[in-house]
């Protein structure tokens, strides 16, 4: 996956992604920090915490 084709990913985001990332935001869960539109293999899942090894996908 592309730098392009995240960013296009978290413009596009679903209601969904866009209220869970509320509160993902600045370390609210737990103190962890999350990515969105992470990259892992060749697909994309929508947050990811790498210090939890921990990646959520909401919408398949």
């Amino acid at each position: 996956m592309s730098v392009k084709q995240a960013r296009r990913l978290r413009r596009n985001a679903t209601r969904a992604e866009k209220r869970l990332c509320l509160r993902l935001r600045n370390r609210q869960l737990a103190g962890l920090k999350f990515r969105r539109q992470h990259p892992v293999r060749k697909r994309s899942v929508d947050f990811f915490c790498p210090e939890a090894r921990l990646a959520i996908e909401l919408d398949g």
